[in-house]
């Protein structure tokens, strides 16, 4: 199994409150990370259909099955639980007696800060994370790590990664996308995931993107915030810190996985994404996701952000660490030219700083040039978690 960095966290939460939650997208391990971190709790699953009516019958009696605490995965599938979950640490006051799981963002953790406000940890586990399939030794080549993704059955089985894709986009993301919202025609649904995936890296226009999929811009915002709920794309929003310039507003579409954004696009293979218009964008999304995951590995919300005026001047990510901000380029070509070097510069002109500053690139060699810290793609330090 591939060690997983969440798993010093999940265990400090369960050391600090009565309930620690893991929430992210289906398959991306939490059921495998909360078993192999807790082996001697027993493990329920609301996926089930009988144990989630029994609990829904009598939670009271489902509670008392475990007196020392259990493992329940999608516990958002059972919201009535919650107030009862609530009563039962009140009165035991055990670290890490439950720990729950689920697939829907918002659904579980409205509920669980609706009952369980105070008594719960979170943590929000993704697909793997580099530096995971780098220790593991297991980290393929760019190009195929960008058309494969990184999804851990695509790493713990022999599966063809398009084949995969397509499965989980069937039988997952259309399964709770049903269970969230009435949608008649799922082509439709399908044609605008396909639009999201072509405008990755790109500002998000709600209007436009429900014209080219003919559908209204509400249910276009709607669908935005499924996407966001299962963890398939989140929104990365611009910093508004104003430096004389008029700054847009305008948030940024990033997928959770590359991966599945390139099949999306309908790219066949890693020689074909080498050469598709869209591997800038992927490239830039993979980078982005890695920082996200700094944090959410450890527990953090996120603190990225991006920088554009209306000049067309863009920083592609600014991390927030409070007293300070630092911005980081993002370049998918593995020859350095000093046009990659631009947009740091005028940063440092805007804001009259001279900060640590990073190009990340497609390249090998990490150095410095022009006072900025040049950094390849597969050996990123923790910059989103430490300044």
């Amino acid at each position: 199994m591939i060690k997983r960095t969440a798993e010093h966290t999940l265990r400090l939460l369960a050391k600090e409150f009565p309930v620690a939650v893991v929430t992210g997208p289906r398959q991306s391990g939490k059921s495998t990370l909360v078993q192999s971190t807790f082996p001697g709790k027993p493990y329920i699953t609301f996926d089930e259909i009988d144990i989630l009516e029994s609990a829904r019958t009598d939670p009271r009696g489902f509670l008392g099955r475990f007196p020392k605490g259990a493992i329940v995965d999608e516990a958002q599938k059972l919201p009535e639980l919650f107030s009862y979950l609530k009563a039962r640490v009140d009165r035991s006051r055990t670290p890490g007696e439950f720990i729950l799981t689920g697939s829907q963002q918002f659904g579980l953790m409205s509920h669980v800060s609706e009952s369980l406000a105070g008594r719960a940890g979170f943590i929000q586990l993704l697909p793997f994370s580099l530096k995971e399939l780098s220790a593991a030794k297991k980290l393929p080549p760019l190009d195929k790590l960008l058309f494969q993704g990184m999804y851990p059955p695509l790493y713990d089985r022999a599966m063809t990664a398009r084949h995969w894709h397509a499965a989980y986009v069937t039988t997952y993301l259309e399964r709770d996308v049903r269970a969230m919202i009435h949608i008649r025609e799922l082509s439709t649904f399908q044609r605008f995931l396909r639009m999201c995936a072509a405008r990755a890296g790109q500002l998000l226009n709600i209007s436009a993107l429900a014209n080219d999929c003919g559908i209204s811009t509400p249910t276009a915002r709607n669908w935005i915030s499924v996407l966001e709920a299962s963890y398939i794309i989140f929104l990365l929003q611009p910093h508004f810190a104003n430096f004389g310039k008029r700054l847009v507003k305008s948030p940024k579409l990033y997928f959770h996985d590359a991966g599945l954004a390139a099949w999306l696009l309908n790219i066949q293979d890693p020689a074909h994404l080498s050469i598709h218009p869209s591997r800038g964008a992927l490239f830039e999304n993979l980078v982005i996701a890695e920082l996200l995951k700094q944090r959410f590995n450890r527990g953090l919300a996120s603190n990225l952000y991006f920088w554009r005026d209306n000049l067309g001047d863009e920083i592609d990510v600014l991390i927030d660490h409070g007293a300070t901000l630092i911005p980081v380029e993002i370049k998918s070509g593995q020859t350095l030219t000093d046009d990659y070097f631009k947009t740091l510069n005028k940063w440092k002109k805007v804001t009259g700083k001279d900060i640590n500053s990073y190009l990340i690139y497609a390249g090998q060699t990490p150095h410095k040039r022009h006072s900025i810290t040049v950094l390849p793609w597969n050996s990123m330090p923790d910059l989103a978690v430490t300044p």
